[in-house]
């Protein structure tokens, strides 16, 4: 429920020509400010609910294949779904959410920690990269799933490395990727590794790629 509006404990009568004259003022303040001082409320877990280590945000983006993506265009096509706080609110939101196998064109679903926006230039993303399976067509929904529930999970046990994950459907084949903070950390890119094959449940031969975001800028 929004706060109660603190109430003025003076004298509305005496004051009242004060107070139209700072609620003139006032409106014309919020008009002069800019949008984005605006304060959004930050999301907690509801009581009783399960709290998760870190908030997490969904994304969606969706662009028409063959057309050049500058990094100010994707930015304005991806589109935020929600943040959430706790196992119950991420259910949430799932459980209304397309399974990515259901998806058409050229469409993917991010999930990365609130605060970190899923493009390679974010700071939290500028020097760390992405492991990458490329699945046949018909194994993103159950892969994403195990994807993220290992991940809001903390399985991955690599303390705050992992920034997020994608799922990527394209018309020949579909793409999950997993980002981290720090692609020069080999232990870590091969922890995350091997707990990716575990949770995936992927076979030995599968083919997994790990590439560096400033590679994937260039």
């Amino acid at each position: 429920f929004p706060r109660l509006k603190d109430d003025d404990s003076g004298d509305h009568d005496q004051n009242e020509e004060n107070n139209t004259q700072k609620d003139s003022e006032k409106e014309k303040n919020d008009r002069e400010k800019p949008q984005s001082t605006t304060k959004r409320k930050a999301v907690v877990p509801g009581p009783a609910e399960h709290p998760l280590q870190y908030n997490y945000t969904f994304w969606y983006s969706r662009r028409t294949p063959g057309r050049p993506t500058s990094s100010q265009s994707y930015e304005q096509n991806i589109k935020q779904i929600g943040t959430f706080a706790s196992v119950e609110q991420f259910w949430r939101f799932y459980s209304h959410m397309v399974r990515p196998g259901d998806l058409t064109g050229h469409s993917d679903f991010h999930l990365f920690k609130e605060g970190i926006k899923p493009m390679w230039e974010d700071d939290a993303n500028k020097n760390g990269g992405k492991w990458i399976i490329r699945l046949r067509k018909g194994l993103a929904s159950r892969c994403w799933e195990n994807l993220i529930l290992a991940m809001l999970g903390e399985q991955f046990m690599v303390g705050e490395e992992i920034c997020g994950a994608v799922v990527s459907v394209r018309f020949q084949e579909d793409i999950i990727s997993i980002w981290n903070k720090t692609a020069s950390d080999q232990a870590t890119t091969a922890r995350i590794r091997d707990t990716l094959r575990r949770v995936l449940n992927l076979p030995p031969n599968t083919i997994m790629e790990y590439k560096t975001h400033t590679d994937s800028i260039k």
